[in-house]
């Protein structure tokens, strides 16, 4: 394994991180278990969660995922062997704390105190804002600058959620915090406050990164580099669209996309032309599709950790390997190419 230091912390997490979303709905809790042992074992020292997990989200597996991994820290005693990072749900969802979710001190309070009982631990290594509250051009959503945008009412908030994280540093209950799915706008107001207010510093943002998705090129990526803010990279698979698996219309058996009911944004013929175009570059090279599009994610400077997902143990172990794989400059090449025929596919 190789490792990444987070931010300017003396942190220093696994390049390749577990992802946990589908602990609670397309895996028990066993197979939750089986993948932290096989993970930890392989060096993965950094597990990634969020209290709306298992997804899709819905009142009857919010936290679940979190139960999970509480679960395993209690049965293995093992908690100071994760770099455990986890997230607060933004706005949006009307059945996470009555609809009033906005990010402020009293709803991370609440969503803190929440998921520290879930995951049965004292606290939490790296605590994320799982989107902002204007809103985000994530999710394949539409994302406007809003005409009643107020520029000052954003950073008193930005203030408020800093000096909370503040309050809860200094009691212990969280080590460090990081953004996701914030802008370059978001993110460099919240560094700058924290440097303005002696404040705590954003140490990472986990936003959507992939062969199909760059859209943290060149600007995100180039504020992660200079001020030390790394991506944690989710979706590097594009929801396994990058495996082939759901080329020409296909529904796998219990696959992610054949189970959700909700409107997928990463359909369509540009998406698997895309998608085709990458996997043709893998096997003419005589790579496996998703280790190269993983190996792709692992060598980007600006990436810190990334954040991988799997539903079956063999797709696990290949995705951890993908540690191993360097891609060859005519492998990165033609990848350049399939990028300037498919600049951006969703």
């Amino acid at each position: 394994m190789q490792y990444r230091q987070l931010g300017t912390t003396d942190l220093n997490v696994s390049l390749i991180g577990l992802g946990t979303m589908t602990w609670g709905w397309q895996n028990t809790q066993a197979e939750g278990f089986e993948q932290m042992d096989y993970a930890l074992a392989q060096g993965v020292n950094f597990f990634d969660t969020a209290e709306m997990y298992a997804i899709p989200p819905t009142p009857e597996r919010f936290g679940t995922t979190e139960t999970i991994i509480g679960h395993w820290f209690a049965a293995r005693k093992n908690r100071d062997q994760v770099i455990l990072a986890s997230k607060i749900t933004g706005p949006g969802l009307d059945w996470v704390r009555g609809g009033d979710n906005h990010i402020n001190k009293k709803n991370l309070t609440l969503a803190l105190e929440g998921s520290l009982k879930r995951l049965q631990t004292d606290y939490i290594d790296v605590y994320q804002l799982h989107w902002p509250n204007r809103g985000a051009y994530h999710f394949g959503k539409t994302w406007d600058f809003a005409p009643d945008f107020d520029a000052v009412a954003e950073r008193e908030n930005f203030l408020e959620v800093l000096n909370t994280l503040q309050g809860f540093i200094e009691q212990g209950k969280i080590r460090h915090f990081g953004l996701s799915n914030e802008t370059a706008w978001g993110l460099m107001q919240y560094l700058q406050l924290a440097n303005d207010h002696n404040l705590p510093r954003a140490v990472s943002i986990q936003n959507e990164y992939s062969l199909l998705c760059r859209h943290f090129e060149p600007d995100l990526a180039e504020i992660a580099l200079s001020e030390q803010c790394g991506l944690l990279a989710w979706s590097p698979l594009a929801r396994g669209i990058l495996s082939g698996k759901y080329l020409n219309g296909a529904k796998p058996a219990g696959a992610r996309l054949t189970l959700e009911t909700r409107p997928e944004h990463r359909t369509g013929k540009t998406v698997d032309d895309a998608a085709a175009a990458y996997i043709a570059i893998a096997k003419r090279h005589g790579l496996d599709p998703c280790q190269m599009a993983l190996a792709f994610v692992n060598a980007q400077r600006f990436v810190t950790s990334n954040l991988i997902g799997a539903t079956t143990m063999a797709q696990l172990k290949s995705n951890i390997d993908s540690v191993n794989l360097k891609l060859m400059p005519e492998v990165l090449a033609d990848i350049a190419q399939a990028r300037r025929e498919f600049a951006q596919p969703y």
